[in-house]
């Protein structure tokens, strides 16, 4: 049989499309060598996001009396919180599974190599198809540096069952700040280190320099503009070393934990099809289209954005072109968050940027201290702010640091779908309380 589309990886970019797909009549094959639902599922946003849910818990608890409540010997079982987030996983991949449960899809397990154009080997058993769409990911990257070894990755730190008494986070950018929070607010006493001069170095400034604020009065020791050279074992765990300011400095912790970001994972026999393979990963077109028109590549594994809502929208995008019809989402518009306490998102263009292109630009922020819900709720940290442009009065970019951050950015990305102005948001009637008032309130300002 040859399928209409075969799909390499069955995470939230492959099995989102490879149920659309056979939602519009198409004949699927979708291959996996591990477990259904890829990283983001099985080691990524759903077990992190887990462990931030009792993360935010525990914080409310440490913030306990300023509710009126006292609470003393508490005691806290990582391994309950590890138990409940794998059965989330659980959960969630038996629901992919009924999904992919459909007689227009075929799941075949195994390790897939690309043949040619309209081939490819699923454990030595050639499969053909009109279309192949590689959406296989990416993995944990390494520094080069003595003693890389010693550092766990994401993967295997979402695997401990029992906390370690302290732990060095090398790298400030998402991954390593959601860890961060999440073991300090186990008790864990942690330290990061983040080569760049602020954390989260894609985010604004403002809004980045706002959460490290936040958690560093929490107790979360953050190093910035330090560049790690080793880590060594010692007799207690590690020793990290690192320069700041021209000094050598070291940090001495229980376990190490390196998350410097992520590299693609490309599939046997794509760089001998012809298909260019960059630093970034597997070059490809606005229309997901590598070098070889067949064969598409989405995701984290093309590198132009490593979300996995972003892997779902390349998806669609390429499930377009297959059928001839043009893309209808605008993948310039992508939210990306941080579930750290608070919460942090972003969309569209940061301060820095606009700088950077020369754009007249206005910007505004507001603060939620002065939000009833959030002065309500005893979660007064952060702000948001707002980018316009001054001759089309067009949203370029929000940022927000504060309570359900993530949530609030997608009035912000509707708006910028929409091309709404910032007078349309400023005109929209928001509920009261509620924390999207504070998104109003900024854009009275312009």
């Amino acid at each position: 049989m040859k399928y209409d589309i075969l799909i390499i990886g069955a995470g939230p970019g492959g099995y989102e499309m490879a149920a659309e797909a056979a939602h519009r009549g198409l004949n699927v094959a979708i291959v996996e060598r591990g477990e259904l639902g890829g990283t983001c599922l099985n080691r990524g946003c759903i077990p992190t996001k887990a462990l931030c849910r009792n993360a935010e818990v525990l914080n409310l608890l440490h913030d306990a009396e300023a509710f009126g409540v006292s609470i003393s010997g508490m005691e806290v079982d990582y391994a309950k919180a590890v138990e409940r987030k794998d059965a989330v996983v659980t959960q969630l991949r038996d629901g992919i599974g009924m999904l992919l449960n459909n007689p227009q899809i075929t799941v075949m397990q195994g390790e897939a190599k690309l043949i040619d154009a309209h081939t490819v080997s699923v454990g030595g058993e050639n499969v053909e198809a009109q279309n192949i769409v590689i959406a296989t990911g990416s993995a944990p990257k390494a520094l080069p540096i003595e003693g890389a070894e010693f550092a766990m990755t994401s993967d295997e730190i979402l695997a401990m069952t029992t906390l370690p008494k302290s732990l060095c986070v090398i790298g400030g950018g998402v991954i390593g700040m959601e860890f961060a929070g999440i073991f300090s607010s186990f008790g864990v006493e942690v330290s990061v280190v983040e080569f760049c001069k602020e954390i989260l170095p894609p985010f604004d400034k403002d809004v980045a320099k706002r959460l490290r604020t936040v958690m560093g009065k929490r107790g979360v020791d953050i190093k910035v503009g330090a560049g790690v050279k080793s880590i060594a074992k010692n007799e207690n765990g590690y020793t990290v070393t690192y320069e700041a300011k021209g000094k050598e400095q070291a940090i001495e912790c229980e376990a190490v934990l390196m998350a410097v970001g992520r590299k693609p994972v490309i599939p046997e026999g794509v760089e001998a099809l012809g298909i260019e393979v960059s630093r970034r990963g597997i070059e490809v077109n606005d229309n997901m289209q590598t070098a070889v028109p067949s064969i598409y590549a989405i995701g984290d594994v093309n590198g132009r954005c490593m979300l996995a809502h972003a892997a779902t929208a390349h998806g669609m995008c390429a499930l377009s072109t297959i059928e001839g019809k043009p893309c209808a989402m605008k993948l310039n518009i992508v939210p990306s968050a941080v579930f750290t306490t608070p919460e942090m998102s972003m969309v569209g263009l940061t301060e820095e940027q606009c700088k950077t292109q020369e754009l007249d630009v206005t910007v505004k922020k507001g603060m939620f201290r002065s939000n009833g819900k959030a002065l309500a709720m005893g979660e007064t940290e952060g702000l948001v702010k707002i980018i316009v442009d001054n001759a089309t009065r067009q949203i370029l970019g929000c940022h927000i640091c504060g309570p359900h951050a993530a949530d609030l950015i997608q009035e912000v990305v509707m708006a910028m779908n929409a091309e709404a102005t910032i007078d349309t948001l400023a005109s929209s009637i928001h509920g009261h309380p509620t924390l999207s008032e504070v998104i109003l309130t900024t854009a009275h300002q312009f």
